[in-house]
């Protein structure tokens, strides 16, 4: 069993770096988040997020080209390490553990 235990911010993040593939950068998963759950999240506080992600060992980053639209700027592109794909199979499990306990949450439909 993995022993890596994630904040449920943590677990969201890492999730949408997992979604957004290729294109998860800082914005994009505030963009996402609010696209998908109706949350707000603040972008200092994503990035904080995926540094701390990193330093896990979850996901890891390489920088993109810069673009005019960005003022040269460029992009920090984060992506799922072996062990980011592992914690997430881990959470899926237990979270489906749980919810098999209660079978009149799970045909209610919520």
């Amino acid at each position: 069993m993995n022993k890596t235990y994630l904040g449920e911010l943590e677990e969201l993040i890492l999730t949408m770096v997992g979604i957004l593939k290729e294109e998860a950068y800082g914005n994009a998963i505030v963009q996402e988040v609010q696209s998908q759950l109706e949350r707000k999240l603040n972008l200092s506080g994503v990035h904080v997020t995926l540094y701390r992600l990193e330093d896990k060992g979850l996901v890891k980053s390489h920088m993109g080209g810069a673009t005019n639209e960005r003022g040269g700027r460029r992009k920090r592109y984060f992506e799922l390490t072996s062990a980011g794909i592992s914690v997430l199979h881990s959470l899926q499990e237990q979270r489906l553990k749980l919810w098999n306990l209660m079978p009149e949450l799970k045909m209610a439909g919520l």
